[in-house]
């Protein structure tokens, strides 16, 4: 299971438009897996939104060829999607570790905390 902060994912999307040049077929996907309340509240721009009860029926939604980041509040929903994924075959995720808690605190404090 691999584990990826919030600076690495912050350094990794701001490569992607500092360099447009580069391939967006490599530029990661953002899968948030909370509740839509949740997603009302706070989220990263560019994510996707499938909360986690519908990953199962939306997997055929998701790009295997693309790194792929899932973001829950603090970490512990995405960790258990990441490894529903992994079991389902899928192969380049990463879980976003403090979730969207920790990018409001780290990164992004226009982003609220709940």
């Amino acid at each position: 299971m691999r584990q990826i902060s919030v600076t690495e994912l912050s350094t990794m999307l701001k490569n992607f438009v500092q360099n447009p040049a580069q391939n967006p077929a490599n530029a990661p996907v953002l899968i948030d897996v909370r509740e839509p309340w949740e997603w009302d509240l706070a989220r990263i721009d560019g994510a996707i939104h499938i909360p986690m009860g519908q990953i199962q029926n939306k997997m055929d939604e998701i790009d295997q060829t693309r790194p792929t980041v899932i973001i829950c509040h603090h970490g512990a929903r995405s960790l258990q999607v990441v490894a529903f994924l992994q079991r389902a075959g899928f192969d380049n995720l990463h879980n976003l570790s403090g979730g969207i808690d920790a990018w409001s605190r780290e990164i992004d404090s226009q982003v609220a905390l709940y």
